[in-house]
């Protein structure tokens, strides 16, 4: 699997998304249409996208939609941005401002609600699904580490963050994400 087929997955489950149907379903529905080797491929290229937004900047913007972000909100926001799809992802990777034009986030934040892009379900995809090919005879975190272990895998840093800033200074944060600030901080005073 290569990131175009990455992206594909997402982008037929998308597809799949109905009343009765969320996108995290559907990703472990596509999924579960693969092979074992697929599912971990698919994990790969997740925890990619995944690390490539794990940055100071995209974590201001979650701050910022969530009404504040923890480590574990920004693995969730991180995942929903994932789910957004290839070009909305891309979108927010190239300027997190962006997502300020982003219909669920405009939407929250016109009622006041904190929930837009955090996705926690969607980073338990690959295991659901692997688990349910596999029947429960495999644990798909047995297989995920011997994956990994045969791999080429670098951690995220903290240096390739970016630029630590306070969070907490809205004056700050209007600076640096002016359309976002606009919407959850108001107008400055």
């Amino acid at each position: 699997m290569d990131t175009s087929e990455f992206w594909n997955v997402v982008a037929t489950a998308r597809s799949a998304v109905s009343a009765d149907k969320p996108f995290a379903e559907a990703l472990v529905d596509e999924l579960a249409t693969r092979t074992r080797d697929d599912i971990l491929r698919y994990r790969e290229h997740f925890d990619e996208a995944r690390e490539a937004v794990y940055r100071w900047d995209v974590w201001a913007a979650a701050y910022l939609i969530g009404g504040g972000c923890s480590d574990d909100s920004f693995m969730d926001f991180r995942a929903g941005l994932i789910a957004m799809g290839r070009e909305w992802y891309e979108r927010a990777a190239a300027c997190p401002d962006s997502l300020a034009e982003h219909p669920a986030v405009t939407a929250a934040a016109e009622v006041h609600r904190d929930e837009a892009l955090f996705y926690e379900e969607v980073n338990y995809a690959a295991s659901e699904a692997f688990e349910r090919i596999s029947g429960g005879g495999e644990d798909f975190y047995e297989a995920w580490a011997e994956y990994r272990a045969s791999r080429d895998s670098a951690e995220p840093d903290a240096e390739g963050m970016g630029e630590d800033f306070d969070f907490d200074d809205p004056d700050e944060m209007r600076r640096r994400l002016p359309r976002l600030a606009a919407l959850h901080l108001g107008d400055a005073p």
